[in-house]
């Protein structure tokens, strides 16, 4: 290739939920304005295959692989790693054309979500009727949504994609910024974008500080079949080892409309953890089910189980001239809200925006000075819930009495109390 045509104007770097999202924000965008490059680089395989990558890599820090009686039970077809949208999230990519038809279909709506401190006699329940909403939000397998952004984004014709080579070396520049891939391929742009996870390369070559913790815990999660229908509820206890999540699937092909599957995410220590994934399949489910105090009754089917470790990061900067993080690249999260994914979307939204107004306004968009617009308006918002987050983590964490009997006031003061209860059931579901 000549030097021209490795130029771009724009460079995405990870082939996410967050880098798709924005890639395809930007393809539509620029379709509409002068002409402009726009690069997206995937160290990874197609979206197709990157969900079987992503859990085998999760897997190594297990003792061994799980595996299950029933290699062909219907269990075994939901992608284990999924997420919880909010409305928020569901209007961005409705704005982008893909939720009616190609995410709806598979996504399972939530309309209630229970809340209960299992030491003790403190819930919530949050209802979608109370704020007149269909649903609170949607749980959807990852593929889902990366199949339907990588699809659209073949249609591009602004776009040139480089799957399946990584990024081996960043090199800032005053007027371009370099990228060198494994490959040996050169790539050059006025504006390169990191969405490539919370391990980014390119945070790390481009010496952003990052503040960062463990919790010294590991999640562990699965696809469980359930005796009882989950009833479109998305449900979480706090347990003394940490938070149990059941988010509820939608099974296309179920009767009746009976819905009997659901993700779990098992938040433990280490040891726990270890345990648990050692369990055979009968074991495995009479904890859970112990743990979850049979309230969907027995559990008949697991699918493989993964553990990842949980940490919490955030970039103290997310721009610099040329540069700029976005999603976990720029601060990862606790995942007992789910609300991860949302941020990055949140992000990708943001600095779309930003990006386009100063096209319209003839600004250099990869200026520090408009990138910093994009971090003025997302990292207050980011580490409003990295707090939010923390401070539920670790008042569920503590053992002490007096904390116990507060938090059960806590939880049953604002389920009685409307206006709290509501204002936190909007900014869960992102407005």
């Amino acid at each position: 290739m000549t030097k021209a045509e490795n130029q771009f104007d724009v460079i995405v770097v990870g082939g996410g939920m967050v880098g798709l999202s924005i890639a395809l924000l930007l393809a539509r965008d620029l379709d509409k304005a002068s002409p402009i490059k726009l690069a997206l680089v995937d160290g990874q395989e197609r979206a197709q295959q990157k969900g079987q990558k992503d859990e085998l890599a999760l897997a190594k820090s297990t003792k061994k692989p799980h595996k299950s009686q029933e290699a062909d039970s219907k269990v075994h077809s939901f992608n284990t790693r999924v997420s919880a949208l909010t409305l928020a999230s569901q209007s961005l990519f409705d704005s982008l054309g893909l939720w009616q038809k190609d995410i709806a279909p598979h996504a399972c709506p939530y309309e209630n979500m229970y809340v209960w401190d299992a030491e003790g006699t403190g819930n919530i329940n949050f209802s979608a009727l109370d704020i007149q909403q269909e649903a609170l939000g949607h749980i959807v397998e990852n593929s889902v949504i990366t199949s339907s952004l990588q699809a659209a984004l073949d249609g591009s014709v602004n776009l040139k994609q480089f799957q399946g080579s990584q990024v081996k070396r960043y090199q800032a520049g005053e007027e371009y910024q370099t990228l060198s891939l494994a490959d040996g391929t050169k790539l050059q742009a006025k504006l390169i974008i990191a969405a490539d996870g919370a391990n980014s390369f390119i945070r790390k070559e481009a010496a952003f500080d990052v503040k960062a913790w463990s919790y010294q815990h590991q999640a562990i999660v699965t696809t469980v079949r359930t005796e009882k229908s989950h009833n479109f509820t998305a449900s979480q206890c706090f347990l003394p080892s940490g938070p149990l999540a059941f988010l509820p699937l939608l099974d296309v092909d179920s009767e009746n409309n009976a819905q009997f599957y659901s993700s779990i995410v098992w938040s433990c220590d280490p040891d726990k953890a270890s345990l648990l994934l050692d369990m055979d399949d009968s074991a495995f489910h009479v904890a859970l089910e112990e743990a979850f105090e049979n309230r969907l009754g027995h559990i008949s089917e697991s699918a493989k189980r993964i553990a990842f470790p949980l940490l919490q990061r955030h970039a103290t900067a997310y721009v610099k001239p040329g540069l700029a993080l976005i999603g976990d690249a720029a601060h990862t999260i606790h995942p007992l809200a789910g609300q991860g994914v949302n941020l990055g979307l949140a992000d990708a939204e943001c600095l779309h925006r930003v990006i386009s107004q100063a096209r319209q306004k003839g600004e250099d968009f990869s200026s520090e000075q408009v990138l910093s617009r994009y971090q003025r308006q997302r990292k207050g918002q980011n580490l409003g819930m990295m707090a939010l987050m923390e401070v539920f983590k670790r008042s569920f964490a503590s053992d002490d009495l007096g904390m116990r009997w507060l938090r059960n006031l806590g939880l049953d003061l604002v389920d009685k109390t409307s206006p709290i209860k509501h204002q936190l059931m909007k900014k869960a579901m992102g407005f």
